[in-house]
């Protein structure tokens, strides 16, 4: 018993910083998980990565005029998020390019801007942050906001949950039916923008998206309702965030990198024994086969 608590309780009992590290990566999964599952079922994965890297050039502003600072980074990277966002969603509805090849086209765009205005006056060091995120190093102020940004997220998704749906089901068919469907396609992708924010702030650009994606691809696996494809997502995004951390800790491995490969194990198993996974696919055929 003493080793069990040494390993799995006693780093987030004895150190500060890894309760704030515990708490603002759930509460980070929290809203991103669900958001990831909408992200899938809408076959815009991809897409979420995109914008990840489209916050970047406005967090990049933030840090070259202010430094480090959480809410200039944070407002910058809201800013070109969006921008990036409304652009892409833009061009897909008023000209012929489909919001893929948009998104990549804005996504290029911002991810070499931001790289460069971050090395312009930062070092490799500062780019680094920016990119991967210090999830150890998370203060109140950061807790405080990605708090408010899931709280945002969760009343929204409460609000617009029918529209979501059909949006993935029928975009078309919504739109014949309710004024909700255009607005709640850009509402989505505010939600997502705004998580990968959140994100930004205790995981980086490049591993934000990771948490938003890869808990809601791992419980696809294991059901196929979506209410219950939310709560499992958000079920492995909590307990990749705590194996993370603990590998992190007892490793001396980079936390944000830590928790995506444990979120990652999690894909790989589901993708191999959920009940909608491989072996199984597999064992249904051969009993059609057999019987």
């Amino acid at each position: 018993m003493q080793t069990l608590y040494a390993l799995l309780v006693a780093p987030f009992v004895d150190y500060a910083f890894m309760q704030k590290a515990l708490f603002g990566s759930l509460l980070l999964s929290a809203g991103a998980c669900p958001v990831g599952v909408f992200l899938m079922l809408r076959r815009m994965s991809l897409s979420g990565d995109a914008m990840a890297h489209a916050i970047l050039p406005g967090a990049a502003a933030g840090f070259l005029f202010y430094g480090l600072e959480i809410l200039p980074m944070t407002v910058g990277g809201l800013v070109a998020g969006i921008v990036v966002a409304l652009g892409a969603g833009a061009v897909s509805r008023f000209t012929v390019q489909r919001e893929d090849a948009s998104m990549a086209a804005f996504y290029l765009i911002s991810l070499a801007l931001g790289v460069l205005m971050v090395s312009v006056r930062g070092s490799s060091v500062d780019l680094m942050h920016v990119l991967f995120g210090t999830v150890l190093a998370l203060d109140n102020e950061a807790l405080w906001l990605i708090g408010s940004i899931t709280a945002i997220t969760l009343l929204t998704l409460f609000v617009f949950w029918r529209a979501l749906v059909a949006e993935c089901l029928d975009p078309l068919f919504l739109r014949s039916v309710s004024r909700l469907g255009s607005p709640v396609h850009f509402i989505f992708l505010g939600l997502v923008v705004i998580n990968l924010v959140g994100g930004f702030q205790a995981l980086g650009t490049l591993l934000s998206v990771g948490l938003m994606i890869l808990p809601a691809a791992a419980a696809r696996f294991w059901t196929a309702r979506v209410e219950t494809m939310c709560v499992a997502a958000v079920a492995i995004g909590f307990a990749s965030c705590v194996a993370g951390l603990l590998l992190s800790y007892h490793a001396a491995l980079p936390s944000g990198p830590a928790i995506i490969l444990s979120a990652g194990a999690v894909y790989l198993v589901s993708v191999l024994a959920g009940t909608r996974g491989a072996l199984r696919a597999r064992l249904v055929t051969h009993r059609h086969r057999t019987a």
